[in-house]
Order: C-alpha cells, then sequence, then structure tokens
C-alpha cells in the first residue's frame, strides 16, 4: 500500500529519488502484466459455466482418443496425424461432468460448444410457464451448442446432463487459433461441427414438415 501511495506523492524541486521511483513503477507496472497474462484477453463464457456446473478435469490423451472415437465416421478428422493430435491435447479442454446439471441456459450468450464424448444430454426449450419442452436427448459424438458458437448469439434451448457425461469444449478462442494456425485442424472441427447442424437442421425440418401434413 505504501509503494502505491507513494506514486501519488509530487516530488519536489532536486528530488533524486524520482528517476528510481519511475523506473520502480515501470517494472511494477509490467510485472503485474506479465505474471497475469490473462488481463491481456478476454476468458470463456465457458470458465464461468465450468464451474457452476462442477466440471473435473479429463485427461487430455483420453479426451483426443474418445473424441476422435465418437467422429470416427469424419473424413477430415480421421486424416488428422499425431501431431495434429497433439495440438487437439492442448488447445481444448476435456472434462467430466455429474448427472443433473445445466451445460448451458437458454437465451443467454455464448462462445463455446461441447461435442459429447460419453454420456447423455437432454435438450429441452423453456416455456414462459417454466416447463420445459424435450426437443431432443443427444449422446455420443454430437454437438451442443454450435449455433452461438458460429454466430454470437443467444442460447436457443437449455441443455441439461441426464448421466455423467465426458465432454470436450470448442471456444471460439480456440476454433479461431486454430483457422490462424492450424487451418487443416481448424477445417476438421469445423466441418464436424457442420455436419452435426445440418443433420440437426434436417431432423426439425422433417419434423416440421411430419407436423404440417398431420395439421
Amino acid at each position: 500500500m505504501r509503494r502505491l501511495l507513494d506514486r501519488f506523492k509530487i516530488a519536489g524541486p532536486g528530488d533524486n529519488a524520482t528517476e528510481e521511483r519511475e523506473a520502480d513503477d515501470e517494472g511494477f507496472f509490467s510485472t503485474q502484466f506479465m505474471e497475469r497474462p490473462e488481463l491481456s484477453r478476454a476468458a470463456s463464457a465457458w470458465t464461468s459455466r465450468a464451474l457452476a456446473v462442477g466440471a473435473q478435469g479429463l485427461d487430455p490423451a483420453m479426451g483426443v482418443e474418445l473424441l476422435l472415437k465418437a467422429w470416427h465416421d469424419d473424413t477430415f478428422t480421421t486424416l488428422l496425424g499425431e501431431a495434429e493430435h497433439e495440438k487437439l491435447r492442448t488447445h481444448l479442454e476435456f472434462v467430466t461432468v455429474p448427472a443433473g446439471r445445466e451445460l448451458i441456459v437458454q437465451d443467454e450468450k455464448g462462445d463455446y460448444a461441447l461435442v459429447i464424448l460419453e454420456g447423455l444430454v437432454a435438450v429441452d426449450r423453456v416455456q414462459p410457464t417454466g416447463e420445459r419442452a424435450r426437443l431432443a436427448e443427444l449422446r455420443e459424438g454430437d454437438v451442443l451448442g454450435e449455433m452461438s458458437l458460429l454466430d454470437a448469439g443467444a442460447r436457443f434451448a437449455s441443455c441439461q446432463t441426464l448421466s455423467r457425461c465426458s465432454l470436450a469444449i470448442i471456444t471460439r478462442s480456440a476454433l479461431d487459433e486454430f483457422a490462424i494456425e492450424e487451418p487443416r485442424l481448424g477445417f476438421a472441427l469445423m466441418a464436424g461441427v457442420a455436419r452435426r447442424l445440418s443433420l440437426r437442421m434436417r431432423q426439425l425440418s422433417a419434423r416440421l414438415g411430419a407436423l404440417l401434413t398431420a395439421g
């Protein structure tokens, strides 16, 4: 505290300590930023959500193995080599979450998507009355929150774990980094997400078509 107060004292004429204090100030502030690099970048919304749901870290090697297994039918994913697998281990986050936890909350802003590696997740649309209308139940290989990841819009539905789940988290910042530094890897992830989004939209169109025909 004394060091901080000293910075606001006005040095008098001939104060030999002025230059010393200026050098000290410069070192103090530069040290603070070097020690706390997180101040220079915004944290993902997943950071606070992970705390809220009690997420526990999953071994990255196991996480990548589960991801490759879940997306084994994706051409671009199967073509990735060991060097790219290592990038996935260091740039993606892998966690486990207990049953009954809200991974995504309707209408909130989000900058991350979740790939289900193991377990079952309910996707519900919360009605104005508070009741939940079940839209889908997703499992291994499916993606949650991909629309908000791509367009930065509000979440359309809430997603709750129905069992203990293992998940891979893809944040917008990680995806941007892959696109610039590892375009082949970034494309593989984008292709996997886009493929599942397309399948989801086709299923929704089929359901709407059936409802309109019945009506």
